[in-house]
């Protein structure tokens, strides 16, 4: 079938109707008791990037929430986006949920595989077709990455209104910067591709505007929202207004070892980590700051720049979200749960993603004036995102802590709550069912849904966590495990074993990651994952691979025969 386009004029004339029929006075016309939605993923967002840890970006109205909520700070997620956003959506594991492997990087062996779909496959209920069932308005703006195609679209999965880029990435402004060319990045909105984008469009304040238009559309006919706000930000391309850029001209000409020092500091000073931790020591891969010249040194701070304004401009449009609940008289009756859906990029391109760099070469204007702009392409790199994700090891990409551990909260003072902060181990599969029970929401459990079978959810609610009724729903015995890239991982309490598979090319530059073996960390003594205890305590070394046996098996996996830049 031919794709239908949609035009920019058909872009503005939506948004028009929504807003005609928007709010007309402060207060909705709800009738329905219970809770409105906001689920908020923000895109490579690192550890400590928040004001509230510390961070010299300006984030105060996450803050503020996270605040006001309860901080889970061991909550773990996907190394990378797709995966990541199934078991969000579907409380399975990614490879039962079918992201077992991203859709760009499927191999050979693993497609056409029950699991290996390279979409959020129909054998899970997802959140949002749940949440429409249960009578609730549901729409989405921002990062889909669960499928292409119409059919499996957000319009397709529960969404009634919708805008979304359906790719991994994309430039943040109007021309259609594609994360790897030639031609356009892919949007649908309400299940329909486009062609064009509004000519003054940036990404994070338009997904902001057309949520609150979204809503206001339907503020008077008595039902709760769900509401999925997903910003591309702080994802590269790397791209802000000037002005964003502006605000922090001159604040990382130190570098970023200095920076990686100061973060650190910080999260020792607010008992964040212990005060005698070693970060992960830094890769091949980086160069010290006063080995670059000056001009490199000036470039490498711009691009921070970029990130920080990116991260700044995330914290501002989600205020105006906030006032903009406020002003409907919403707030207090919004479950918000904020996270991000992996840890930093970190990848050097020209090493991991040659074609990605190629591309970079050739469709932009990469020079120092012009960094940040619709037509510019550069990407944070292994020394910054060391800097963001101290004193973790790695980042995206890989799954240790640096790749699985990301910030994320709830807010919901009227029911759970608030100045807290929660150190057990909550996972990104447990958000499906804690969003549902705080909804009221029923999952079908492993059974029939909308005339097909459907798995159960992995997860379980937090809500225990959330109200102070238990410190963790996690029991002794219980593991998680992680597969993506080949690379593994699985961890049970403060124990954790990793595998990073062998490839000549990435086992020259980054030796340190001792690839090819079984690895084995006791997170509590480490949580930078540096002292390898595998030769030393090889009964629990054991142990652990016969829990990973068990996990691979639950989640029917597939070793991928071909490795890619990941």
């Amino acid at each position: 079938m031919k794709p239908v386009y949609f035009s920019v004029l058909v872009i503005i004339l939506l948004c028009s109707l929504a807003a005609c029929s928007g709010p007309g006075s402060a207060t909705s016309g709800s009738a329905d008791p219970r809770p409105n939605v906001l689920l908020i993923v923000v895109d490579d967002l690192a550890f400590n990037d928040l004001g509230l840890f510390g961070s010299e970006i300006r984030t105060p109205n996450i803050d503020a929430l996270a605040r006001e909520g309860v901080f889970l700070t061991n909550f773990h997620v996907s190394p990378n986006c797709s995966p990541t956003r199934a078991m969000l959506f579907s409380g399975a594991d990614s490879h039962n949920s079918g992201l077992g492997n991203m859709f760009e990087d499927l191999a050979p062996n693993q497609k056409d595989n029950p699991g290996y779909e390279g979409y959020l496959n129909f054998r899970v209920a997802a959140l949002s077709e749940l949440f429409l069932e249960a009578g609730y308005n549901t729409y989405m703006t921002g990062k889909w990455h669960l499928g292409l195609t119409r059919e499996t679209s957000p319009a397709a999965r529960g969404f009634e209104r919708s805008f979304a880029p359906l790719q991994g990435g994309a430039g943040a402004f109007g021309n259609m910067l594609p994360i790897v060319g030639p031609g356009n990045a892919l949007y649908r909105v309400n299940g329909e591709q486009l062609d064009t984008l509004p000519e003054d469009f940036y990404s994070t304040k338009f997904y902001t505007d057309l949520m609150q238009e979204y809503i206001g559309a339907d503020l008077d006919d008595g039902k709760p929202f769900f509401a999925y706000l997903a910003y591309t930000s702080p994802h590269w391309p790397l791209q802000a207004p000037q002005e964003s850029i502006a605000r922090y001209k001159g604040v990382y000409d130190a570098g970023y070892d200095a920076l990686a020092e100061q973060r650190l500091q910080n999260l020792k000073d607010r008992g964040l980590v212990d005060a005698g931790i070693e970060p992960y020591p830094r890769l091949l891969d980086e160069r010290p700051w006063d080995e670059l010249g000056p001009e490199e040194q000036r470039y490498q701070a711009k691009i921070m720049e970029i990130y920080a304004a990116m991260v700044d401009d995330v914290d501002v449009y989600i205020g105006r979200m906030i006032d903009y609940l406020k002003e409907i008289g919403e707030y207090d009756n919004t479950v918000i749960f904020f996270m991000s859906d992996n840890g930093p990029e970190g990848h050097a391109m020209q090493h991991s993603f040659v074609e990605v760099a190629e591309w970079a070469e050739v469709c932009c204007d990469n020079s120092y004036e012009n960094i940040g702009n619709a037509d510019s392409y550069v990407w944070l790199g292994p020394n910054w995102a060391r800097a963001g994700n101290t004193p973790l090891r790695m980042f995206k990409g890989y799954t240790s802590q640096g790749g699985v551990r990301a910030p994320a909260f709830f807010h919901y003072p009227r029911a759970m709550q608030t100045a807290a902060m929660n150190d057990s181990i909550v996972t990104v599969k447990d958000i499906m069912p804690t969003l549902l029970e705080l909804a009221g929401i029923e999952h079908p459990g492993a059974g029939t849904f909308q005339g097909r079978e459907v798995i159960a959810m992995e997860g379980r609610s937090v809500v225990p966590v959330l109200t102070g009724a238990r410190a963790s729903i996690r029991e002794p015995g219980d593991f998680m495990g992680w597969e993506l890239f080949g690379k593994q991982a699985l961890r049970q309490g403060d124990w954790k074993i990793l595998y990073v598979p062998s490839i000549p090319s990435r086992d020259v530059r980054l030796p340190v990651l001792k690839p090819g073996q079984w690895q084995l960390y006791n997170l509590a003594d480490d949580p930078a994952e540096i002292n390898d205890l595998a030769d030393s305590n090889p009964e629990k070394l054991q142990e652990m691979l016969a829990l990973w046996e068990r996990y691979t098996q639950e989640i029917n996996f597939i070793y991928p025969d071909t490795l890619t830049g990941y």
